[in-house]
């Protein structure tokens, strides 16, 4: 897309409040890694949540909370996010944005490896968004049919993985794990899905059958 028009869509459908801000510059001050979401990207899993009437929602991989924050603001007041993060410090940094943002009450963060954590949750989430590591991606994409609902979407950040994916010279565990990923999505009989090419891809699949 071009610069000018993204930085069009950007301005007027996603502006970043104070506390989107404040977040996002906390990160870049501690130099945490850069692969948070974008304030489009999080924009559009605003208004999917929205659709859905989403009131019970999973993320995978909080990192400082600023994906988090935008999903937490698309629940009605009784709705509840569920995040998991593995490292503890970046688990303590989401705590500190959610409560910024207002959610304390309504957010639980869990701290441990994403596929172990996965293994004691009970099914009936609306959504489950998954951004952290690649390589787990496949797994990821099991545990998440078995937890959502019929009708839930599960939706995945880096489809695209900055290109990586159309490189048959790169057979990195991530870049593997990203393609395997999208193979299932594209072909497994349980979803129907599509990639939304926002930022570094996105892709939106719904569950529809068990």
């Amino acid at each position: 897309m071009d610069e000018r028009l993204e930085r069009y869509a950007t301005e007027l459908f996603a502006v970043e409040d104070a506390i989107l801000t404040g977040i996002r510059a906390r990160q870049e001050g501690l130099r945490l890694p850069p692969i948070h979401i974008s304030a489009d990207e999080g924009k559009l899993l605003h208004v999917l949540l929205r659709a859905i009437r989403a009131t019970n929602v999973l993320e995978v991989g909080s990192l400082a909370g600023y994906s988090g924050v935008w999903l937490a603001r698309a629940l009605p007041p009784n709705g509840t996010l569920t995040t998991i993060e593995k490292d503890p410090r970046h688990a303590a940094l989401a705590r500190q944005a959610f409560a910024e943002a207002g959610f304390a009450a309504r957010v639980r963060v869990l701290e441990g490896a994403a596929l172990d954590v996965l293994r004691t949750l009970t099914p009936g989430f609306d959504a489950v968004f998954l951004d952290a590591d690649k390589a787990s991606l496949p797994q990821y994409f099991e545990s998440s049919l078995t937890l959502l609902r019929e009708g839930g979407l599960l939706l995945c950040d880096n489809a695209f993985f900055h290109g990586s994916v159309v490189d048959p010279a790169d057979t990195s565990p991530d870049t593997v794990g990203v393609r395997a990923f999208n193979l299932l999505a594209a072909s497994d009989p349980r979803v129907i899905s599509a990639i939304v090419p926002i930022r570094d891809g996105l892709v939106v699949a719904v569950k529809v059958a068990a």
